[in-house]
């Protein structure tokens, strides 16, 4: 696998475990297993970000909710087959991992780094209170042939910027994952709260290539 492909996708979070380990599956014998960490933002709230692990990085059997860990590896994607639609599945694939004393005052606790292709038109929009935002979707490219799709959101001159955007256009990302509740409505009676993830922008730019 070479550098350049593990370049264009690169996450580093420092946070809390907040649940236990869940399976996911198995690659060629090797366990893959999910977990929730609680990551601080600026301000008081966190945000909850899903890692995948494999048993090989860490003893999957122990129970480490409310340590510190410090993980790198990247933003990953899948298509999930439900109710008669795919739906976009987002994690953080784990390459290293540690564990921490705490978070350390005035560090960076959440970046990612994307350098991808625009797959879908920008969605410009502005909030009742007169906010610009922009809406992406990302292909990051993997080896031997796949791809990563990652939603993005811009906010303020980044947003006007990103709506001249075209379908194929190789932008380059800096910013951080966040988490965001939502309401989904699956009847008329019944709805069941989920989470969504995407990347929030804070730094954009287009790549000559």
């Amino acid at each position: 696998m070479s550098d350049k492909i593990i370049e264009n996708n690169q996450v580093t979070i420092m946070g809390q475990i907040a649940s236990g380990f869940t399976f996911s599956h198995t690659v060629f014998g090797e366990g893959f297993y999910m977990v929730d960490v609680l990551v601080r933002r600026l301000s008081s709230s966190k945000d909850r970000i899903p890692l995948m692990i494999s048993e090989r990085l860490l003893d999957v059997t122990q129970d480490y909710t409310g340590e510190f860990i410090m993980a790198s590896g990247q933003f990953r994607s899948y298509n999930r087959h439900e109710e008669q639609k795919n739906r976009l599945i987002l994690s953080v694939f784990v390459r290293e991992i540690s564990f921490i004393d705490e978070e350390p005052d005035g560090a960076k606790t959440n970046t990612i780094l994307l350098d991808g292709y625009i797959c879908k038109l920008p969605v410009y929009r502005k909030t009742p209170l007169g906010r610009e935002i922009a809406d992406l979707l990302l292909a990051v490219n993997r080896p031997y042939g796949k791809s990563d799709y990652i939603p993005c959101i811009c906010w303020g001159r980044n947003a006007r910027f990103a709506a001249s955007f075209e379908v194929g256009e190789h932008v380059q990302v800096l910013g951080r994952i966040q988490s965001r509740e939502y309401v989904k409505r699956l009847s008329e009676t019944e709805s069941e709260k989920r989470t969504a993830y995407e990347v929030s922008v804070s730094k954009l730019e287009c790549m000559d290539d």
